[in-house]
């Protein structure tokens, strides 16, 4: 009996035994099991995280793009507005200069035959006035003339040089003047220096101061002045008008009211 009985309790004290192992083999598992678990919620919680911080890395460099371009927009915006602007000005200036254009063909349609009655007229202007520089300023007109029929010169260049030629004209009556040149004294072709002042008085003195005339509109020649009178008056012009002696007051003679040389 007592073994029967040594025998079941030994056998209760094995079954306890070994459940207890199993009971903390199976505790170790679930733990394990646990902490795998855990683990690997850790790790998904890591790569969301990534995965989240990568999305939000993703999102400000794109709300960074958008704002870059955006501020180019807005700069294309003003840019493309000034452009609209300086399209429409050369719009305006394209309408202006063709209505100028058309305008500038008419003008000149109407200028060319004013600029030939202006030479004509300057023309016989010279041949009315007093005959100094004869060569020279025939031929101005001769040019002016010759420029009028060329096709390569602009019809403002034409109308400038035409009102330069006036010009010139014009300077002769405010200035004086001494330049050589030849006339007829009594029968002969003498060289002589003219002294012109203005265009009151046309006068000449031969080489040695020999012989002293004047151009006489009336008559329209020159005629023989008084060497007693005029002779020392127009040498001294001649060399104040080459600068050789400083400027002083001068007699020369001057066609009267009544047409008579004084």
């Amino acid at each position: 009996m007592l073994n029967n009985r040594k025998i079941t309790c030994l056998l209760s004290l094995v079954v306890v035994i070994a459940f207890a192992s199993l009971s903390t083999q199976a505790f170790a598992q679930g733990i394990n099991s646990v902490i795998k678990e855990g683990e690997s919620r850790a790790d998904a919680g890591a790569s969301a995280q990534k995965k989240v911080d990568s999305v939000a890395d993703q999102t400000e460099t794109i709300v960074n793009d958008y704002r870059s371009v955006t501020k180019v927009v807005d700069g294309l915006k003003i840019y493309n507005a000034l452009l609209q602007t300086q399209l429409n000005n050369q719009n305006a200036e394209m309408q202006s200069l063709t209505t100028s254009i058309g305008n500038v063909a008419l003008i000149e349609r109407q200028i060319v035959p004013l600029m030939v009655r202006m030479v004509d007229g300057l023309e016989e202007f010279i041949k009315l006035d007093t005959p100094f520089l004869m060569k020279e300023r025939t031929e101005r007109i001769a040019r002016l003339r010759e420029m009028m029929e060329r096709s390569d010169v602009t019809a403002a260049e034409k109308f400038r040089r035409v009102i330069e030629g006036y010009q010139i004209e014009n300077d002769y009556g405010r200035t004086i003047e001494a330049y050589k040149g030849s006339t007829d004294v009594d029968g002969n072709e003498l060289e002589v220096d003219f002294l012109r002042v203005g265009r009151v008085a046309l006068m000449y003195q031969t080489v040695g101061g020999g012989t002293t005339g004047a151009w006489d509109a009336t008559v329209g020649s020159f005629v023989e002045l008084p060497p007693a009178t005029y002779k020392k008056q127009i040498a001294a012009g001649i060399r104040i008008a080459r600068k050789q002696i400083a400027p002083d007051l001068l007699i020369v003679p001057v066609a009267a009211p009544t047409g008579a040389m004084q």
